[in-house]
């Protein structure tokens, strides 16, 4: 296994299709990105065309994590917060495709997330992550501090319910 390139990803044809692809394989395993499933094409299409467009007017940083011309992993880095939060930034819809996980592709894109952040000047993140089978031990091993949870806070993409864990760390 070969180590994933990560780089920030451009708004392409190509990009699009991966992106959605990653999206979709995310939902189907049970992962908790604001989606239900199962999510068609179209719809995860739209979802990254519309996150595209604003990384393109440089309000967020969309990651990816590449293996040859595999997308296998990406992370958002949302920078454009309101007026009196200049400081910070949020990590936002944190995948790793069900088939490459367990190779450090998560680590790797939260670490370039982190470094961006930091190059901008930012010092606190924030994130948050499903309680059920949700990767707070994963953030927590990264360093974040647990602020809380909301119970019941959204549905999980099969159905029932969840609740969410917030998440901090300061650069």
């Amino acid at each position: 296994m070969s180590t994933p390139e990560i780089h920030p990803l451009t708004n392409t044809p190509q990009t699009l299709a991966h992106l959605a692809e990653v999206l979709i394989a995310t939902v189907a395993a049970g992962g908790s990105v604001g989606f239900m499933h199962p999510v068609s094409p179209a719809q995860a299409q739209a979802f990254w065309q519309a996150a595209l467009s604003e990384a393109d007017a440089g309000n967020r940083v969309i990651f990816g994590a590449w293996d040859g011309q595999r997308l296998l992993g990406t992370v958002t880095l949302l920078t454009a917060m309101p007026p009196n939060q200049p400081h910070r930034a949020e990590i936002a819809k944190m995948m790793t495709h069900p088939q490459a996980r367990q190779r450090g592709i998560a680590t790797r894109l939260i670490q370039a997330a982190e470094a961006e952040a930091a190059a901008r000047g930012k010092t606190l993140l924030v994130l948050d992550t499903a309680s059920d089978e949700g990767a707070g031990p994963f953030y927590e091993k990264m360093g974040y501090s647990l602020s809380g949870e909301i119970p019941e806070f959204a549905l999980k993409p099969h159905g029932g319910l969840t609740g969410t864990l917030f998440y901090w760390k300061k650069l």
